[in-house]
């Protein structure tokens, strides 16, 4: 209930007080955050996307959302990382969920733009809760009609640049190669960070760099430092509009075993959240984390690290919001 929830002398209402309502009570919100049809205007929105009818191995992430959710409730109102609180320097909503038809693809994508279109309005800044990577390419779509073209900065332990799969063009590998195609990214401002594993052909590679993308491997990663890595962010990115994209299976199986392709030899849930964080001055319009998928969790895990990490991008927009 609305009332339950700490107002500040700002008129945002934040979270609900966990020293009045025990974390483990009440409605599931991201981070016990109001509705937003329960307070006016909002500065941030988190969203769920409960859709993974583009996998290709294991289902599961139209689970992610309430996991993620469900993970949340132990998130606190200041970040002393960034030393923002995000929840009273802006007003942050949970917008519930943008239903979409899991047995049509194209219509799907038509529902999810449209979707956070609603949310984006003139500008507002959003975190999606995945929901499969397909879910990336309506939302890139969204917000090119609110920004223009926009830098991706994606975090991810495959490239989804793959042109089909079983001549499907629209699924969680293929959602980059039809935003480069459909001009929904600047091309020469995006990367990869985190990719691993086996592929198909050295041309996928090559394929990707042509779409115009760079890749930070992962196996650079232990080089580089996660500072290496947010310089070659920053360097790449420029002054763009940026888009964060990040599939969960970017980190190892080890912090996130629950997804639908895990592979070996990815990043540790602390070197993502540092990369994040060196991300902050960045004008991030739009984000997503995706491919949680709860059934293939312990303890958890892969759910609480997704919490984290869209928490640490709420942090940074609200902390944009506010200045």
């Amino acid at each position: 209930m609305v009332e339950q929830h700490v107002q500040h002398a700002n008129g945002v209402v934040g979270q609900v007080d966990g020293q009045v309502v025990p974390r483990y009570a009440g409605l599931t919100t991201f981070a016990r955050l109001p509705r937003l049809q329960d307070v006016g205007p909002h500065d941030v929105a988190v969203v769920g996307v409960p859709f993974d009818s583009g996998v290709t191995y294991r289902p599961g992430a139209r689970f992610g959302p309430s996991a993620i959710r469900e993970a949340s409730r132990l998130l606190r109102p200041y970040n002393p990382a960034l030393d923002v609180l995000p929840f009273q320097d802006a007003q942050v909503v949970d917008a519930g969920d943008i239903a979409c038809n899991p047995f049509d693809i194209p219509q799907a994508l038509d529902q999810i733009q449209a979707g956070v279109a609603a949310l984006v309005g003139e500008g507002k800044p959003f975190v999606i809760l995945g929901g499969d990577h397909t879910v990336a390419l309506p939302s890139l779509r969204a917000v090119r009609e609110a920004h223009g073209p926009v830098a991706l900065v994606h975090f991810d332990a495959h490239l989804d640049t793959w042109d089909t799969y079983f001549g499907a063009p629209c699924t969680h590998g293929t959602p980059f190669r039809r935003a480069s195609e459909e001009g929904l990214v600047v091309k020469g401002r995006s990367a990869h960070v985190g990719i691993r594993g086996s592929l198909y052909d050295r041309r996928d590679l090559l394929d990707d760099e042509e779409l115009g993308f760079t890749v930070v491997h992962c196996r650079d990663i232990e080089r580089l430092g996660a500072d290496g890595v947010v310089d070659r962010v920053l360097e790449r990115v420029g002054d763009a509009r940026v888009y964060v994209s990040i599939d969960i299976d970017v980190l190892d199986p080890a912090f996130a075993p629950a997804t639908g392709t895990p592979e070996a030899g990815g990043m540790t849930s602390r070197e993502l959240l540092a990369v994040l964080r060196g991300m902050r001055a960045l004008p991030i319009v739009g984000a997503g984390v995706g491919e949680v998928s709860p059934a293939y969790d312990h303890a958890q895990i892969t759910a609480i690290a997704a919490a984290n990490v869209a928490y640490e991008l709420v942090t940074i927009m609200a902390d944009g919001a506010r200045s």
